[in-house]
C-alpha cells in the first residue's frame, strides 16, 4: 500500500509541483556541494598559490572519478525509476544489487590510479617540482579513499530515483559540513593539529565523502527499504544482463563526463604553452596564473551550474517513470518546464560574472599574486559567461536522451561540443599569444551544441516521446 501512494506521487502530483518537490532539494544539496568545493579551493589558495595551481592541475583525474560515479549513477537512477514505474519489482532489486557491484569495481580503479598514476600524471603537467610533489600528494589520497565518494553516488541515486531526493539532500549537506569544518583545521593546523597543507584538504574532502556514504546507506536500509529491498542481500546474485543495462546507459554518461576531463586537461596543456604577451608577468608565471584563472572559473562556474544539475537529478527519475508508465502530457510538461527554470537560473549566473568578477576572484588570491589574478581573471569570467544562457537547453536536453535511454545521443553531442569544435578553435586562437582570445572558443561551441541538440531533440521526439500517446 505504501509503495502504490509512492509510486503515485511521480504518477498523479501536478508536474510543477512535482519538479519541485523532486528538484530543490537536489538544487540545494549540489549548490552546498559547489561551495564546499570553492571553500576547498579558498583555503589551499591562501595556503599558497603554487597548491592553487597544483589544484587546477589535479581537476582532470578529480573530474574522472566524478565522472565515473555519476555516469554509474545516471544508468542506475534510469532504470530504478523506469521498473518502479512498471512496478516491477524483481528488476528493481537486480539493478540496484549490481550497481554497487560496478561501483566497488570502479573503485579499485582509482585504487590503481592513486597508487601507480598520481606522480606520473602531476610530473607530466607541473612547471615545477613544488606544484608536482603538492598535486601528487592531494591526487593519492582522494583516488585512494574514493570508496566513500563511490558509495554516496550509488545510495544516492538509489534516493533520487524513488523521489525521496530531500534525504539525498541531507546526505550531501553532511559531507559538505564535515569538508568544510575540517578543511582549515588540517590545512593551517588548527586547534592543535598539525599543519597538513594539501594533505589536509584532502583528507577533509574524503573524510566528509565517507561520512555522507554511510549516512545515505543508512537512509537507504530505513526510509527505502518498501521500494529496494537491500536487505535481501542473501537473494543477490550477479547478473550480467543488469550490468550490461545500467552500463549500456551509464558508460556514454562517464565518457560524455570524462570528455571534460580530457578538455580541461587539453585547455591546460594549451594555456602551458603560450607566450602570452598581454601581461607583465613572466612567460613561466603568466602561463601558471593563466591555468589558475582556468581552474578558478571552473569552480565558480560549479556554483553556478550545479543548482541546474540539481534540477537535473530530479528531472531524470520523472522522465524515466513517466516513460515507463508510458504519460507522455506529463513528461512534456516537465522537460519544458525544466527548460525555463534552467534558463532563468543560468541568466542570474551570466549577470553575476559579468557585474563582479573582481569579487570571485579575490576569494582565490592572495597578496602574492592577487594583480595578476584580476588582470587576466576579470576578462577571462566575462567573456566565458556569455554562454552560460545557451548551455541551459543542451544540458537540460543531454539529460533527457539520458532519461529516454539514448546516452550515446548525448556522449556525441559532448564530444562534437568539446573535443571537435572548444579545443581545436581554442589552440588556433592561442597562436595569437592573447590570453582573452582563448576563452571566446567556450562561446563557438556552446552555439554549436545548442544546434546539434535541436536536432537531437527532435529525433528523440519523433522517435520515442511522440509514439507514447497521450495518458
Amino acid at each position: 500500500m505504501e509503495t502504490t501512494v509512492k509510486e503515485n506521487k511521480m504518477a498523479t502530483m501536478p508536474v510543477n509541483k512535482l519538479l519541485i518537490s523532486m528538484a530543490v532539494p537536489m538544487m540545494i544539496s549540489m549548490l552546498v556541494q559547489a561551495l564546499y568545493n570553492i571553500v576547498d579551493s579558498v583555503f589551499v589558495a591562501k595556503y599558497s598559490a603554487s597548491c592553487m595551481t597544483a589544484i587546477s592541475l589535479v581537476f582532470p583525474i578529480q573530474a574522472l572519478m566524478i565522472a565515473g560515479g555519476a555516469g554509474i549513477g545516471v544508468g542506475m537512477n534510469a532504470l530504478l525509476s523506469r521498473f518502479l514505474g512498471a512496478k516491477d519489482q524483481t528488476k528493481v532489486n537486480k539493478t540496484a544489487f549490481n550497481g554497487i557491484v560496478i561501483y566497488i569495481i570502479c573503485y579499485l580503479i582509482f585504487l590503481l590510479i592513486g597508487l601507480f598514476g598520481a606522480e606520473p600524471f602531476m610530473k607530466a603537467q607541473a612547471s615545477s617540482a613544488i606544484i608536482a610533489d603538492e598535486g601528487s600528494i592531494y591526487l593519492k589520497i582522494v583516488c585512494c579513499c574514493s570508496f566513500g565518494m563511490f558509495a554516496q553516488f550509488c545510495f544516492e541515486r538509489m534516493l533520487q530515483a524513488t523521489g525521496r531526493t530531500i534525504f539525498s539532500m541531507y546526505t550531501q549537506m553532511t559531507g559538505a559540513v564535515i569538508n568544510i569544518i575540517l578543511d582549515p583545521i588540517l590545512i593551517f593546523g588548527l586547534f592543535g593539529t598539525p599543519k597538513m597543507g594539501m594533505a589536509g584538504a584532502a583528507i577533509a574532502t574524503v573524510v566528509g565523502q565517507c561520512c555522507a556514504g554511510l549516512l545515505a546507506i543508512f537512509f537507504n536500509l530505513k526510509v527505502n527499504k518498501d521500494d529496494i529491498h537491500l536487505n535481501k542481500i542473501k537473494e543477490f546474485r550477479p547478473s550480467g544482463r543488469a550490468i550490461a543495462m545500467i552500463l549500456y546507459i551509464g558508460v556514454p554518461s562517464i565518457i560524455m563526463q570524462s570528455i571534460g576531463s580530457i578538455m580541461v586537461l587539453s585547455i591546460n596543456t594549451i594555456l602551458s604553452h603560450m607566450n602570452i604577451i598581454d601581461t607583465s608577468l613572466g612567460i613561466i608565471e603568466a602561463r601558471d596564473t593563466a591555468i589558475a584563472i582556468f581552474g578558478i572559473y571552473f569552480k565558480l562556474q560549479s556554483f553556478i551550474f550545479m543548482p541546474v544539475f540539481g534540477l537535473n537529478n530530479g528531472m531524470v527519475p520523472i522522465i524515466a517513470f513517466c516513460f515507463g508508465a508510458k504519460q507522455k502530457d506529463r513528461m512534456v510538461r516537465t522537460i519544458k518546464l525544466s527548460i525555463c527554470y534552467a534558463f532563468t537560473l543560468l541568466i542570474i549566473g551570466t549577470i553575476i560574472f559579468q557585474l563582479i568578477p573582481d569579487k570571485l576572484i579575490m576569494l582565490f588570491a592572495n597578496d602574492s599574486n592577487l594583480e595578476h589574478l584580476l588582470s587576466m581573471g576579470i576578462p577571462a569570467l566575462r567573456i566565458i559567461s556569455i554562454h552560460f544562457p545557451v548551455a541551459s537547453f543542451c544540458i537540460i536536453s543531454l539529460s533527457v536522451f539520458q532519461a529516454l535511454g539514448n546516452g550515446v545521443l548525448s556522449m556525441g553531442v559532448s564530444f562534437m561540443r568539446q573535443l571537435v569544435v572548444l579545443v581545436p578553435v581554442a589552440f588556433l586562437l592561442s597562436l595569437t599569444n592573447k590570453l582573452g582570445n582563448v576563452w571566446f572558443a567556450f562561446l563557438l561551441a556552446e552555439c554549436i551544441s545548442f544546434i546539434l541538440c535541436t536536432f537531437a531533440f527532435r529525433f528523440m521526439y519523433k522517435k520515442i516521446i511522440k509514439p507514447l500517446g497521450a495518458k
